[in-house]
């Protein structure tokens, strides 16, 4: 006699898409910090370095010194403005309004952004990991997730986006590559490391 033929099939696999937003679905909702590396560059010219711990999964604040061809900065970011200061000197603080203060990178709507790349066609890199998704934005696109970001980005043309999402469905990394009509590409690249319970940002004391 012939043995019975089964007919449980095998489950298929999810598409990687799926499996990203599988990740984003089920990551924690606590806020937490992170070390923060943000470096922008024109071919082999770096334009912009920022270092230091920064909260996420929640408003973006944080403590880091920014670097660019004429200054060095001390920088704390607290939900409502940002304060910026030459390193190594003890005059009074610059503020400015945390909007007012954004780049090219929704730093503070990340999992948002991942989400806007997966509705754009992204690509997802199963081969790898944290997973690796691409996908080709417009400014329009990224305003449509933060619009002071998005705004930042309006004299670009297109923006290649990368992201990696980890196991637990957190982004560690970001990087943009963006397209100008007649201006260089500009590189810019955000990771974060070394993730921890979420740190107290206080305003620096008046001076």
């Amino acid at each position: 006699m012939l043995p019975a033929c089964s007919s449980i099939q095998p489950t298929p696999s999810k598409s990687g898409p799926q499996v990203v937003r599988d990740r984003l679905a089920a990551a924690g909702d606590a806020p937490y910090s992170a070390e923060l590396r943000a470096l922008t560059q024109s071919g082999p010219r770096r334009l912009q370095l920022m270092e230091g711990r920064v909260n996420l999964n929640a408003p973006f604040t944080g403590h880091a010194t920014d670097t660019t061809e004429q200054y060095t900065e001390d920088v704390v970011i607290t939900r409502e403005r940002v304060y910026r200061r030459a390193t190594g000197t003890q005059g009074p603080w610059q503020e400015f309004p945390a909007s007012a203060a954004k780049g090219g990178i929704p730093t503070d709507r990340l999992p948002q952004y991942v989400r806007l790349m997966l509705a754009r066609s992204a690509s997802v890199h199963q081969d790898s990991e944290p997973l690796r998704v691409s996908a080709r934005l417009t400014p329009k696109d990224v305003e449509s997730v933060d619009k002071a970001v998005g705004s930042n980005l309006r004299s670009a043309s297109t923006i290649d986006a990368d992201a990696w999402v980890d196991s637990e469905g957190r982004v560690v990394r970001v990087r943009q590559t963006i397209h100008f009509a007649s201006d260089p590409d500009i590189e810019a690249t955000i990771t974060f490391t070394g993730f921890k319970d979420a740190m107290p940002v206080d305003p620096p004391p008046a001076s």
